[in-house]
């Protein structure tokens, strides 16, 4: 798979899993989901907004926001209203859809100077790893938020990339896996 096919599955699965997400989030009331649940960032609503956040960092990274705006820092509540942070999330994925659609050859091919708010330190980085870490990031957060889910008694269903409705389709015929001899 080239380094574009790959980012764009990653994004789709991303805005695929967003929307998921949020669809089954809009089922708690907005205080069963700022409920603090002993998660890293305390709540449902607290990881969410963790993860509109870092987010925001790449997307500003990427130049796909504004470069005026501030990166801030890891536990920054960007959002206290859930509807508007939806809004936004959709938003995000939309951009981060479009910039990877839109992805030309050897565009990760370079470096990345990153200054991490988190860890106040720089470096320079293959832009590759850059993109990676991101999709890995959020990865790691919403299965953080799906376990918090499953606790509030809330079923997300399918988290993996196989059963996405456009893979879905491609599917063609089942075979058993036949053990390695």
């Amino acid at each position: 798979m080239n380094q574009h096919d790959y980012v764009t599955l990653m994004a789709e699965y991303n805005a695929w899993m967003n929307r998921r997400m949020f669809e089954v989030c809009a089922g708690l009331s907005d205080e069963e989901r700022k409920r603090d649940r002993g998660a890293f960032f305390g709540s449902i609503h607290g990881t969410l907004n963790h993860l509109m956040w870092a987010d925001r960092a790449y997307l500003i990274r990427l130049g796909l926001l504004g470069a005026d705006l501030e990166i801030g820092r890891p536990g920054d509540v960007l959002f206290d209203d859930f509807e508007a942070m939806r809004a936004e999330r959709e938003r995000f994925d939309d951009l981060l859809l479009g910039w990877a659609r839109g992805l030309e050859e050897g565009a990760l091919s370079g470096t990345y100077a990153l200054r991490s708010a988190v860890y106040r330190r720089a470096r320079r980085i293959p832009m590759v790893v850059l993109i990676v870490q991101m999709f890995n990031h959020q990865t790691h957060h919403r299965g953080q938020i799906t376990t918090l889910l499953s606790q509030a008694g809330l079923d997300i269903g399918s988290t993996d990339i196989p059963w996405m409705p456009h893979v879905d389709a491609l599917a063609t015929e089942e075979r058993p896996l036949t053990p390695a001899t």
